[in-house]
This record gives C-alpha cells, structure tokens and sequence, in this order.
C-alpha cells in the first residue's frame, strides 16, 4: 500500500507543481501570460498526472481487495515486480492518453481572443477559444473518460463489493472496524477525485459552464492533493499521537 501511495503522492506533486505557481500569480495580480508552447506543456501534464491518478487509485482498490479478500495469497501475488510493473503500466498509460489529446488540441487554430477564462490551461476553456471545429478533440477525450475512467470506476465499485462482503462475514465488531479502516482512506480519495473527474470530461463541449469548470478544476488541481496526505497519514498511529500532543496537549486522538 505505501509502494503505490509513494507513486499517488509524487503524481500530486506533479499537478501542484505544474498549476500552483501560475494560478498563484493570476490570484496576486489579477492576471498572468503564459506563452503557447507553456500552455501546451501544461495542458499536456495536466492531462497526463489526472489519468495516472486514476489508474493508481484503481491499482490501490486491487491491492486493498487481494489484502481482505485474499489475505493468505497477497504476499505471493503482491511480489515485488508485480507492484513496480502495475505502476509503470499508469504512468505509461497516463503519459500516452495525455498525447494524443495534445495532438488534436495542437492541431487546432486558435485566431481569436487570447485570454483564457480560467486559473491554468485546462481543456475546455482553450476549446472555446478555438475558432477550428473541436468535435474530434470532444469526442476522444469523452471516449477516455468513458472507455478507460468508467472503466477503472466500475472495477473500483466491484472490488468494493468483494470487499465490503468479506467485512460483513467477520464475526467480531472490532476486526470488522479494523479492516474498514483500511479501506476507508482510499474510498473516500477515490469518491471525490472520479466524481470530479467525470463531470469535468465526459462532456468538455463549448456549452460547458466555465464556472462549474473552475470549481471542479479547483478540486482536482488543489484540494485532492493537498488532502489526500492528510487523509492517508491519519491512518497512522504515530502521526494522530503527535497531533494529540501539539493539538490537545497529549489527550489521544482515539481509532480512526
């Protein structure tokens, strides 16, 4: 669990780092320029960091099911090559889907107003400023979302189910606490990035509300990453002691 958590966190790094200091200068000066081929870039791993999200938040629902639901197998199929190829195989999908809509988006002609009604260069707002046809770019993205984020959404949902049996069969209320715990990080990561996730892209279309946009855009770009530490390291132990002694003067926390 902590492999693949090591990948999530430095996937949210990657999308902090590429949208946090421009929006920071659009929120103290009220407005920021950014060249085209820096529009692009950042588009480009905008893109690719959202897709290799929600490939490890899928990988990390398989490695939390085969530990409740497969617990005396984990350690033999969990070995250590399996864990390194399935994060290899999100970045590299990431990075791929990513491409080909930087593709299409760069193939585009853009000849009329140049400012973009948005904190960074995300796709729909460049799609309105675009005075080329966009329904194949449309058309792509909403085929990513549905074929691959549906995809890996609904695999979510049924190891969930698996899991979620398991725990009713345990007899004892504490285990059954304890094991939820586990899970319960994750699912709350995963219920607030795909939900946003999909509203955002499965219809990026000229008639998209650029407000929504903005809203759901500031939850994928600045909130997800600067909650899922504070969600996950709440599970440790060690950490809510530390937190009872600067917080409540050494009064535990209590389970979480």
């Amino acid at each position: 669990m902590y492999f693949f958590l090591s990948h999530l966190s430095l996937c949210d790094i990657m999308i902090s780092t590429n949208v946090g200091p421009k929006t920071l200068q659009v929120i103290l000066t009220s407005r920021c320029n950014i060249s085209s081929l820096s529009c692009e870039i950042q588009l480009y791993v905008f893109g690719a960091s959202a897709l290799i999200e929600c490939c490890l938040l899928t990988v990390m629902s398989y490695d939390r099911y085969l530990a409740i639901c497969n617990p005396l197998h984990y350690s033999i199929i969990m070995k250590h090559r399996l864990p390194q190829f399935l994060a290899t195989l999100c970045w590299v999908a990431g990075f791929l889907l990513a491409l080909i809509t930087e593709i299409l988006v760069v193939e585009l002609d853009f000849c009329g107003p140049n400012t973009i009604d948005h904190f960074f260069c995300d796709l729909a707002p460049l799609l309105n400023l675009s005075c080329s046809d966009t329904k194949q770019v449309e058309i792509h993205v909403s085929i990513t979302v549905i074929g691959i984020v549906m995809s890996q959404l609904i695999f979510v949902i049924v190891t969930y189910i698996c899991i979620f049996t398991s725990i009713l069969q345990i007899s004892s209320i504490a285990s059954r606490q304890k094991v939820f715990s586990t899970c319960s990080s994750h699912l709350t990561v995963v219920s607030t990035y795909y939900g946003t996730l999909i509203t955002l892209y499965v219809a990026p279309s000229r008639g998209y509300s650029l407000n929504l946009n903005k809203l759901l855009s500031l939850f994928n770009t600045i909130i997800t990453p600067l909650f899922n530490p504070i969600i996950y390291t709440l599970r440790n132990k060690e950490i809510r002691i530390a937190l009872s002694k600067v917080f409540f003067k050494g009064r535990y926390l209590g389970e979480y």
